[in-house]
């Protein structure tokens, strides 16, 4: 089995060498494609403006000026000799559950992956707080990881899926379930901008979380992680609300509507 892997914290990653002896548990034929520098939440982006350049770091290893999507897309098209059968995507230092799955380009990674029909998965390690000192439980995912995925690869996968391996921030001793789950949302929104001042007197800008304690629902890929779980999410590229789509055909099926008169 020809295993490429992928990541959005960048060549020179932690939870990237996790993923590497994650991956040869499962196989001797593994490729790394990895940006250049770090490229968390840039979700599905590719670069369009400017050439992206490849660093050749060993007959199977390349670091790329770009997106995790790019790497997908240059790995399989132009570096490797043959497509993967496999694409990992990880592992991520910090979780990736409700909707940052949305910006994840550890999410991303596996979602290319699948675009080209090749079965993917995107593998995050949760941590406590997401703080530079803060070291992740890597022997979690590496213990654990290489079963799960065995055991996802002995399934059938509905097209257009990629699997989401969340685990939490326990020991591997400590984990005692696996939970296949949803998507998630949070209740209270994360994400805000906080405002400070530069040395100019100019304002600026950082994109940061609140981290403020919420309770989920249960099933949900929050859920699972907060209490502990590894977290299984089965996810699809398709957005289309299906719901709103059988109501709107009622209204707009058919001849266009006519003008609505001015006033």
């Amino acid at each position: 089995m020809r295993i490429l892997l992928t990541n959005d914290d960048g060549i020179e990653a932690e939870g990237l060498a996790c993923l590497e002896r994650i991956a040869r548990v499962l196989s001797d034929d593994v490729w790394v494609c990895a940006p250049a520098v770090e490229q968390s939440g840039k979700g599905r982006g590719i670069t369009l403006t400017e050439p992206l350049r490849v660093n050749r770091l060993g007959d199977q290893r390349f670091a790329v000026t770009g997106t995790p999507t790019d790497c997908v897309v240059l790995a399989v098209n132009d570096l490797m000799p043959e497509r993967p059968d496999l694409v990992l995507s990880g592992v991520n230092r910090g979780h990736n559950i409700g909707e940052d799955v949305s910006y994840s380009g550890t999410v991303a990674g596996a979602l290319q992956g699948m675009a080209f029909g090749i079965r993917s998965i995107a593998l995050s390690q949760s941590l406590e707080r997401f703080h530079d000192e803060v070291i992740a439980h890597w022997e979690t995912a590496e213990a654990l990881a290489p079963a799960i995925i065995s055991r996802l690869l002995e399934q059938r996968w509905a097209p257009g899926v990629v699997m989401n391996l969340n685990f939490p921030t326990r020991a591997p001793e400590d984990v005692t379930e696996v939970e296949v789950t949803r998507q998630g949302f949070r209740d209270v929104g994360e994400m805000h901008a906080v405002k400070r001042t530069d040395l100019r007197g100019r304002d600026y800008y950082w994109m940061s979380f609140r981290g403020k304690r919420q309770e989920f629902a249960p099933g949900t890929d929050l859920r699972a992680v907060a209490d502990g779980k590894i977290s299984v999410t089965p996810l699809h590229i398709d957005l289309t609300h299906m719901t709103s789509v059988n109501d709107l055909k009622k209204v707009l099926g058919g001849a266009p509507p006519k003008a609505v008169a001015a006033g």
